[in-house]
């Protein structure tokens, strides 16, 4: 039913909906909230982090292969690390590296990035992670603070083209140090 419902929302990427197929979502929340996994709504992950909203991951997830096949992507804003890890290593995921950091700084010496995903929403995009995106890359991130909006961000040389996508509500980007 969950891909029926993205499909009808307007998710067409067939290789976007097969991966939210695939994708265990239940395993990313509480066991309290795995009955909800497969809603299309955010859930509390704890430490007031959510994961977000099927429909939104998968809309960002096709507006960055709008561009054609990935290389190398970063997502900024993971929300549970240590969760996401442990997960990952259970249904053998092994192609990720983490890093828990400032996620405005990204990670430069691993870039630059073909796409780059921001679930958390700063109040403006930041320098550094436009930085780190290659010639033809693309970013999708939210932005603002009261209103936000999804915001697609094409790198054209040193020129950089922003699309509003749509309204959404994340969880602010919060800045921090760095801890290996």
């Amino acid at each position: 039913r969950l891909l029926e419902r993205l499909f009808e929302e307007g998710v067409r990427n067939l290789h976007v909906l097969e991966a939210m197929r695939r994708t265990p979502r239940h395993l990313f929340v509480d066991e309290a909230l795995a009955h909800r996994a497969y809603e299309d709504t955010a859930l509390p992950i704890g430490h007031n982090q959510t994961i977000s909203q099927p429909y939104i991951v998968a809309r960002m997830t096709e507006l960055l292969l709008g561009g054609g096949p990935l290389d190398k992507v970063m997502e900024v804003g993971t929300g549970l690390q240590e969760r996401a890890k442990a997960v990952l290593k259970d249904i053998n995921i092994r192609n990720v590296v983490f890093r828990h950091a400032d996620g405005n700084w990204g990670w430069p010496q691993y870039g630059p990035y073909d796409a780059i995903l921001v679930a958390a929403a700063p109040a403006e995009v930041p320098k550094e992670l436009l930085n780190q995106l290659a010639d033809g890359g693309r970013m999708v991130i939210p932005v603002g603070e009261k209103e936000q909006f999804l915001t697609l961000v094409i790198r054209e040389g040193e020129n950089f083209i922003y699309q509003q996508v749509e309204p959404v509500r994340f969880v602010p980007l919060l800045a921090g140090a760095i801890r290996s």
